[in-house]
């Protein structure tokens, strides 16, 4: 595929349309691209083009302001769906990333709707931190007049379920703004309730005499470049798509305390495309003997239709705080309730699952009771270790087994198990695409890039490293890479020596932390290379980071500042301020999980 000219940011288009349609460009053939060329110039022969008069609207536009705090991509989606919706309903609708918004926006505003998710245990989520800590200050604007309505999105896995969302809302109300829908509370499986609320609630803030527009240019783009007529991605977590498995290999030695499989799924539907730094996720099955031991802890067991919807349907793992309210009620055990109180829950469900639940606290149930406390089994993502332009009609993932011994039982993670017990070559998975649009390699192909990563962390700079070599991009590339050892862990290490032989990879440094007496970890050969990094920096290098976000991701990013601070005086005040200026400007970017 021949490489496509990049839009400059001078373009007379916003940021984020420049980034959706580089997007685009770049996942496009030369047929492609032809054919967008002959429809452009043919829109503009028919007078619906840029020169066009714009299409009218009975009365004035009402303004709407659209927020959001993404970790995953969920509110950000939501919010550019929002958008069009109420572009159809005579609204002046502009969406803005909580990352790049500020107080002045928000004492602006006439109407806002704000999708915002929750981070880990409670936190906002890491681009919208700055805005949060704003809005929550005491020099927050005054909000009266002004309208609002709030959904959030949350994992009920987690002890503060939708914290951020609470928050948010309450503030708005508590700045003078006045709510127009209750706030919804959504789990992992949000998309109908969303769409739902959004709806409704746009609804509300529409003024009675709205019109539509006089004229309508409808666009149809029947995939040509992984995207349905509405701008969504052809294949989603509601309509995946079914990929072979053509290949399943343990990267891990025989002596290692770990496996780590590196998946290649392949399909033939040019309609499934991503780029590096994406994610795919995999609507994955249960395990067929957790299903039979769970239905026989409540009194089940031998209903094999049941036993089958389990395998495929419902989340029969995960054990939070709503489930151990509901099972508490259920059975009227006020033993289970207490599980729920915040100082018994975490320690509780660390390292049990739901069967623990049930073997804990056992009681019979019939089929109604035992689906009322499932929820959907929800898609694991996985970040692609893979260039499209590389392997045309696949893609790689990497994927750490999980699985650990408590409580008297062997326990394992869903997906992960699913690809290193349940699945072999030939079998198939159902996949579907996550993009990341705040993780990617530079738009400027010349920029230098330092990847850091541990373990499956260092799944997409592969497929950096892919796309870079594929597109003929001159900028260097330096990894960072940590595991445990050497002998048994180095995965990827034939891949990174010929990339290195070749001059496309131009610096590697390992941390493997048992190797010797004293740990060494990826920050501590990050800063034993502080002078290049900053030489790296000057030059212009964007910085990656991949990984566990608890310590790897925070030690490296206590790292980063401590190498910028000797260039302030030691002032890591400062040294802070440029990291959040470096992350701004695309060049520090993080997945941390």
């Amino acid at each position: 595929m021949t490489a496509a000219p990049l839009l400059p940011k001078n373009a007379p288009f916003t940021a984020e349309d420049i980034q959706t349609l580089n997007g685009l460009v770049q996942r496009t053939t030369p047929l492609q691209r032809s054919w967008l060329s002959g429809f452009l110039a043919g829109l503009d022969a028919s007078g619906q083009g840029a020169g066009a008069a714009p299409a009218t609207a009975k009365g004035p536009k009402t303004p709407l302001t659209i927020l959001y705090a993404t970790e995953s991509g969920n509110t950000e989606t939501l919010a550019l769906r929002a958008k069009k919706l109420a572009s159809k309903q005579n609204f002046d609708a502009r969406v803005y990333d909580m990352a790049d918004a500020d107080l002045a926006l928000l004492s602006k505003a006439k109407n806002i709707l704000a999708f915002v998710a929750t981070y880990g245990e409670g936190d906002p989520p890491e681009r919208a931190a700055d805005f949060y800590n704003a809005v929550m200050g005491n020099d927050a604007p005054r909000l009266e007049g002004v309208k609002f309505a709030v959904l959030a999105l949350g994992d009920t896995a987690y002890v503060n379920f939708c914290q951020t969302g609470r928050e948010f809302d309450e503030r708005f109300e508590a700045l003078g703004a006045d709510r127009v829908a209750d706030r919804v509370d959504l789990d992992l499986d949000f998309k109908k309730q969303a769409a739902s609320w959004t709806e409704k609630t746009i609804s509300v803030l529409a003024p009675a005499d709205a019109g539509t527009p006089d004229t309508v240019v409808h666009v149809d783009f029947s995939g040509a470049f992984g995207v349905d007529e509405d701008g969504e991605p052809v294949y989603d977590e509601d309509r995946p798509l079914e990929a072979e498995i053509s290949e399943l290999i343990n990267l891990n030695g025989s002596g290692s305390s770990q496996e780590t499989w590196h998946v290649e799924l392949a399909f033939d539907d040019p309609q499934f495309v991503y780029k590096p730094g994406d994610a795919i996720g995999v609507l994955p099955s249960n395990d067929q003997a957790v299903a039979e031991q769970l239905l026989e802890s409540v009194g089940l067991a031998g209903d094999d239709a049941l036993r089958d919807e389990l395998i495929s349907k419902h989340d029969i793992t995960t054990l939070s705080r709503p489930v151990l309210l509901k099972y508490g009620d259920m059975i009227a055990s006020p033993k289970v309730v207490a599980l729920a109180e915040p100082e018994a829950l975490a320690k509780y469900t660390d390292d049990r699952q739901l069967i623990d639940l049930f073997k804990d606290h056992p009681a019979t149930l019939d089929k109604d009771q035992l689906l009322s406390l499932l929820r959907p089994l929800p898609g694991r993502l996985y970040s692609v270790a893979s260039s499209l332009k590389a392997h045309d009609g696949e893609a790689h993932l990497l994927v750490g087994a999980v699985r650990w011994d408590a409580h008297g039982r062997r326990h394992g993670g869903v997906a992960s198990t699913f690809f290193a017990d349940r699945r072999k070559v030939g079998d198939t998975a159902k996949i579907y695409v996550k993009p990341n649009r705040h993780f990617d390699v530079p738009d400027d192909p010349s920029h230098p890039m330092i990847m850091i990563g541990a373990g499956t962390g260092v799944a997409p700079y592969r497929g950096f490293v892919e796309e870079r070599m594929e597109t003929g991009a001159t900028g260097k590339n330096w990894l960072i890479f940590g595991e445990r050892n050497y002998t048994h862990d180095f995965l990827y290490q034939l891949e990174w020596q010929d990339y290195i032989e070749d001059g496309i990879l131009n610096r590697i440094d390992v941390a493997f932390s048992r190797d010797q007496p004293e740990k060494i970890y990826v920050q501590d050969r990050l800063w034993q290379a502080k002078d290049d990094v900053r030489k790296w920096i000057d030059e212009g290098a964007h910085i990656y980071v991949c990984g566990d976000e608890k310590h790897m991701a925070k030690d490296v990013d206590q790292t980063l500042v401590r190498i910028l601070a000797e260039d302030a005086g030691g002032d890591e005040d400062k040294a802070r301020v440029q990291l959040k200026e470096l992350s701004k400007a695309g060049r520090y970017q993080r997945d941390v999980y």
